[in-house]
């Protein structure tokens, strides 16, 4: 072919077909995600997608756990992938009972929503959520509830329940049939808990001794511990106890001091709320945050330790007659402690300014402190419908003068339940005047707060205790021509205030800190009833630093009172090596 032929043959141009370019705009993006989502899905899918969502958007407060704990992340990043692993596996298999149809999707958000509330919980105030803490929250009044609202909760929550919301609205749940959704969903589970045991016996070298010696961490998987501590809640008590009531008053009477008395006993139990022992001026604390105490001549004792890390636990607890480890293994409930006290045919009131007695008061005369304020007292003393402690002796006359009269002439116990110390919220638990420490913190958004601050707010709640107390004391001493009075003030549980990362109480009592169970405890007696019952105030000085927890608190004050029952034990009154001394 010559070079001529070359140029004069046709050239044939090939035309390419170019693919239409690529929109990588966020309006196409979303379009193409929105279209994605509306395409029809099995609720297997959806399920192990929601999953996954909630092992990464609310597990925040378990990976900074795993974090402190690990130290070097060569060290704690296999541990964490193995826990993530397993909490993975836990709402997976839980989520794949509710794999059904469309119409689970308020349950799923539900989900959603709890486990937004409780991260943020845990990333606020270091809590875990425990049976006990979840059943304590169950019992949370609309009082106490306010306080732990906040914007920075909305935020939290909404981050996470947001995205949720918009993908569960949009998703298409195919229909299918029910025993071909049921195997799909058995696969599901099965699938799940092969995972999770291969993980726990791969890994159980790592995992093995970081749960049994960190046992919160089994209660911060999110999810799936806040489900099954709430199911705890509620189904064990139906397998643990009976329901029946197991009377404890058989042979009840009072003792001889009642025989030819010349003046009744009058005794006040002052049931404290979120006092920590070690902020009380009067067992050493640097502050003087009990000024009014240390004028009255009272008694405190240094080493008491309470029955529960909660209200719920240990309000019923102290009053039983069971002991700590009696009351939290029995199998029926049983009468407690008021109970007793009114069988043997005495005056006994409960009075409350807390979220209720927790079953305590239920056979007895009780009210709350609340209840028929006038104007000026709620002024005074309320913000809302939550007031001081010193709302309770508002009127208190009148309310032990409306008491039979035959029981009166016998005797009067008193219980008054604090609002106390209860935080987050512990500016709102002490009035103005009484504010001595500051700047103090102005939120229940205790991250907000310096730490010196928080301590302000708390101490200055501590304060405004002291002050009820000796105002219930200068109140008794009031009644001393008609009764022989004395007082008896323990708290419920201690508090912790950012020591170890850990703000509030709850954590579990096996391994929470010496500061959510050391509890001040404090007595004073009028020289009628030292009188009455032969008290040596040098032998009770001399016993301020012995041992004691809410399992004496029973047999003390049966003992004071000189009311005789089989269920009384010499052994645990606090003051019975005191009587009778001269």
């Amino acid at each position: 072919m010559s070079p001529s032929d070359l140029e004069t043959a046709p050239v044939h141009h090939v035309h390419q077909v170019e693919a239409p370019a690529q929109n990588y705009s966020p309006a196409a993006l979303w379009v193409r995600f929105s279209q994605g989502l509306a395409r029809p899905r099995p609720a297997w899918q959806v399920v192990l997608w929601l999953s996954l969502y909630l092992l990464l958007t609310t597990n925040w407060p378990l990976g900074n756990e795993l974090a402190r704990i690990g130290g070097a992340p060569s060290a704690y990043m296999p541990t964490t992938i193995a826990v993530g692993l397993l909490a993975l596996c836990g709402s997976v298999a839980f989520l794949s009972l509710t794999a059904w149809s469309r119409w689970l999707k308020p349950l799923w958000f539900a989900v959603v929503v709890l486990a937004a509330v409780v991260q943020h919980y845990m990333l606020a105030y270091r809590v875990v959520m425990d049976p006990t803490m979840i059943a304590n929250a169950l019992q949370t009044d609309a009082k106490e509830a306010r306080d732990l609202l906040s914007w920075r909760m909305a935020f939290n929550v909404g981050v996470v329940v947001v995205p949720a919301a918009m993908l569960l609205w949009r998703v298409r749940i195919i229909r299918m049939r029910f025993f071909s959704n049921l195997w799909r969903n058995a696969a599901l589970l099965l699938l799940a808990v092969v995972v999770a045991l291969g993980t726990a016996v791969a890994m159980n070298r790592q995992l093995a001794p970081l749960m049994r010696n960190n046992v919160h961490l089994r209660y911060m998987m999110n999810p799936i511990a806040s489900l099954y501590s709430t199911g705890a809640v509620f189904i064990k008590p139906l397998f643990k106890r009976s329901g029946k009531l197991i009377p404890i008053t058989a042979g009840t009477t009072l003792g001889a001091s009642y025989a030819a008395q010349a003046r009744p006993p009058m005794f006040v139990v002052v049931v404290g709320e979120t006092a920590r022992a070690d902020h009380f001026a009067l067992n050493g604390y640097a502050r003087d945050t009990t000024p009014e105490l240390a004028k009255r001549g009272v008694l405190s004792y240094r080493d008491v330790h309470s029955c529960g890390t909660n209200t719920l636990v240990s309000v019923p607890c102290m009053f039983s007659p069971l002991g700590k480890q009696g009351y939290e293994s029995r199998k029926d409930d049983y009468e407690n402690l008021v109970d007793v006290l009114q069988a043997a045919g005495l005056a006994v009131l409960w009075l409350d300014n807390q979220a209720g007695c927790k079953g305590v008061c239920t056979r007895i005369p009780n009210a709350s402190a609340f209840e028929g304020l006038d104007a000026a007292t709620k002024k005074a003393l309320c913000d809302g419908d939550e007031c001081l402690d010193n709302v309770m002796l508002n009127g208190l006359d009148v309310r032990i003068a409306a008491l039979p009269a035959e029981r009166r002439a016998k005797g009067v116990v008193l219980v008054m339940h604090q609002m106390g110390s209860h935080g987050p919220a512990y500016y709102k638990r002490s009035a103005p005047d009484v504010k001595r420490f500051q700047p103090e913190c102005k939120t229940n958004a205790l991250a907000e707060c310096g730490h010196n601050e928080l301590i302000n707010a708390y101490d200055n709640s501590i304060v405004q205790t002291d002050r009820f107390l000796a105002d219930t004391i200068d109140w008794l001493k009031a009644q001393s021509k008609a009764y022989d009075p004395a007082m008896l003030y323990v708290s419920d549980h201690g508090e912790s205030l950012g020591e170890y990362g850990l703000f509030l109480h709850g954590v579990p009592y096996s391994f929470a800190p010496e500061a959510q169970k050391h509890v001040p405890m404090v007595t004073w007696f009028s020289e009628g009833m030292s009188k009455r019952r032969k008290l040596s105030r040098s032998c009770m000085e001399a016993r301020l630093d012995t041992p004691l927890t809410h399992d004496n608190l029973y047999h003390t004050v049966l003992g004071l009172m000189d009311v005789i029952t089989p269920t009384y034990r010499p052994a645990l009154d606090a003051l019975g090596a005191c009587r009778n001394t001269g």
